[in-house]
């Protein structure tokens, strides 16, 4: 049986919670008064549920990779069943594709479709190595452009940049993970990047990401469509961002890549936090 703990562990509420303030970014980026506060809701509902489901789905399919590499998780752990992670999958997505549904067809569209990138990544794309971290990456790029899409029934051209950089910087964390999961990642056979090229190089190619997404930084500031609220966030985003940079190039061994993971989810925060303010004033 599920326990409350292991359920909320399962579903990762703050990922959760990040990809939720994503739609909301992405809304707000298209003008203060374009913004209708149910569709609002639904949409971060959208994304809040989604992604629980998608995070249960992902524990569910690398049930026997965790018993290695983390053995902690709610289901190797036993707080969680198999057959519950099936369960709240599918509760989660047929409540995060009706909150879609509530706000436009044009929404389910797209919630279905980012649903299914992240169903292929999960089941096949991420046994593939980087083209699953692309595959990843995408989804987290999509609360963005659903945002636009939640608010003006279209995606904006501004907001294309911001998912970018989104996008970028998560290709980054997710080789990173690469590294911290390389010891089952080689058992199974999954062709990450660190599996196939070793922790160094692999570490090379997070800070290439890392550093792509900084250099896209102050492009939102030379296009004017940010006021400067938008500096002092994006700094902290843009010096963690190279902190980790250095720091995995320094020490690519399993635990310090755990940190820099965790701290990349973090700036993602701050990143949010910078797009967010950037539109006051």
């Amino acid at each position: 049986m599920a326990k409350i703990e292991g359920l909320l562990r399962l579903i990762r509420p703050l990922n959760c919670i990040v990809m939720s303030l994503a739609v909301l970014v992405g809304a707000s980026l298209t003008g203060l008064g374009n913004l209708q506060s149910i569709n609002l809701v639904f949409g971060a509902l959208t994304a809040f549920t989604l992604t629980g489901a998608a995070m249960a789905a992902n524990d569910y399919y690398d049930f026997e990779i965790d018993k290695i590499n983390e053995p902690n998780r709610p289901i190797p752990s036993g707080q969680v069943s198999l057959k519950a992670s099936l369960v709240i999958t599918a509760i989660l997505t047929l409540t995060g594709l009706s909150f879609a549904f509530m706000i436009s067809l044009y929404c389910l569209i797209f919630a279905m479709a980012a649903w299914t990138i992240m169903v292929t990544y999960t089941t096949i794309g991420k046994r593939s190595g980087l083209p699953g971290n692309l595959l990843v990456s995408a989804c987290v790029a999509a609360p963005f452009l659903f945002g636009s899409l939640v608010a003006v029934n279209t995606v904006m051209i501004n907001i294309l940049l911001f998912a970018s950089m989104a996008f970028l910087s998560n290709i980054g964390r997710e080789i990173t993970k690469g590294i911290v999961d390389i010891e089952g990642d080689r058992q199974h056979r999954i062709k990450t990047l660190a599996v196939v090229f070793g922790s160094k190089k692999a570490a090379l190619a997070a800070t290439i990401f890392f550093i792509l997404a900084v250099w896209l930084s102050p492009i939102p500031l030379i296009l004017d469509i940010v006021s400067i609220w938008y500096i002092p966030f994006v700094l902290v985003t843009d010096v963690g961002l190279l902190w980790c940079s250095v720091s995995i190039l320094k020490n690519p061994e399993r635990e310090n890549s755990r940190k820099i993971k965790k701290t990349v989810l973090f700036l993602f925060i701050f990143g949010l936090l910078s797009f967010n303010f950037g539109i006051l004033g």
